[in-house]
């Protein structure tokens, strides 16, 4: 920190710093290349980041991020709502919507189930996904959670939950590494995976 940057510059530098993938020293860097273009770029992510505020919110149906409620992809009559795909995080739906390979619609969990961290199943959007299942219209769920411990622990809470729905229970199989996350796989890995799903 040099006596030439300002208050509101570190600021601006500590708050970006704690988005995923940037440090301080790639936060300093984009400021600073956001000061220099500041008639451009800055201003369309200031009014990018108030049209997001003001617009977006959790789906109630499934959690995706969206402006409409239900979102644009439980609203849309031709994609198959007899199968659900449930995720963790609104970042694994973005990864297996980036494929085009997957044309249900989605369950957003919340993150899984962490003895560590005290994240139980009243803490996840388990009961929502049970009831969603029991609906007649729904044939299949796929478990497109994360291959860690606490992906894996999920998915066992939640095939056992499941089991009174009546609903085929798969999970994605080759191409996702044990220990990998789904947002940072590529498209080809994230479409062979559900193409060769198995059941659970």
């Amino acid at each position: 920190m040099t006596a030439a940057k300002g208050g509101e510059i570190e600021a601006l530098v500590q708050v970006l710093a704690r988005l995923p993938g940037l440090g301080p020293r790639s936060a300093r860097r984009a400021v600073l290349h956001l000061l220099k273009r500041r008639d451009t770029v800055l201003v369309s992510l200031k009014e990018a980041l108030a049209a997001v505020e003001g617009t977006v919110r959790n789906c109630s149906v499934c959690g995706n991020l969206d402006t409409g409620d239900p979102c644009g992809l439980c609203a849309d009559s031709g994609r198959d709502h007899s199968v659900i795909c449930v995720v963790e995080e609104v970042g694994d739906l973005w990864a297996l919507e980036r494929t085009r390979a997957f044309r249900g619609v989605y369950h957003v969990l919340g993150g899984t189930l962490s003895a560590l961290d005290g994240i139980g199943p009243d803490d996840l959007a388990i009961a929502a996904l049970v009831a969603r299942a029991c609906r007649p219209e729904v044939a299949e769920v796929i478990l497109a959670l994360n291959a860690t411990v606490d992906g894996q622990t999920t998915a066992h809470v939640l095939t056992d939950r499941l089991s009174g729905a009546h609903v085929t229970v798969s999970r994605l199989a080759q191409g996702v590494p044990l220990g990998g996350e789904l947002d940072y796989l590529d498209d080809g890995t994230l479409t062979a995976a559900l193409k060769a799903r198995r059941s659970w």
